[in-house]
């Protein structure tokens, strides 16, 4: 199923993890109507100006989500976020341009990244359809074995 021009419903929902542990790793259609509007607003601007956008997370089941180590209560669980990079870009200007270019979006982490590894860590980004979008910017870095998430990009 297509979301927009560039994404389809498979590339959002594909997850190893819940291959190997024989998970349908399948949305509703509210958490399908989520990723698209995610898609939409957020991920197809990237590709249009960008090129190709690499999705290594998007759409976890409530099954999926401890597998992976996260919340059930994740915007990832409800359509809302993806965790991807783009490699013509590094992951910190993608997310300053994120910041300063995209209109409307949730949360911005830019997770693991080292500023002299431009290609380190990756991005994630959420988008509420309800408008209650907060344009909240974060990083998440490993301080004594702990995710630590601090307030901006640098």
């Amino acid at each position: 199923m297509r979301l927009s021009k560039n994404f389809h419903l498979s590339e959002m929902t594909k997850s190893q993890v819940a291959t190997r542990n024989n998970i349908l790793n399948e949305p509703s259609t509210n958490e399908i109507v989520a990723l698209t509007a995610l898609v939409t607003a957020c991920l197809q601007p990237i590709r249009n100006e960008h090129g190709v956008v690499s999705i290594s997370s998007g759409y976890r089941s409530k099954e999926l989500a401890p597998l992976v180590k996260s919340k059930i209560t994740s915007s990832h669980c409800f359509g809302e976020a993806a965790d991807f990079e783009c490699f013509s870009i590094s992951n910190y200007k993608l997310a300053d341009w994120i910041v300063n270019n995209l209109p409307e979006w949730d949360q911005l982490i830019l997770e693991y990244h080292d500023i002299k590894i431009p290609t380190s860590g990756w991005l994630h980004l959420s988008y509420k359809r309800d408008g209650k979008n907060r344009k909240e910017v974060k990083r998440a870095i490993l301080k004594s074995n702990k995710t630590v998430y601090l307030e901006g990009l640098k």
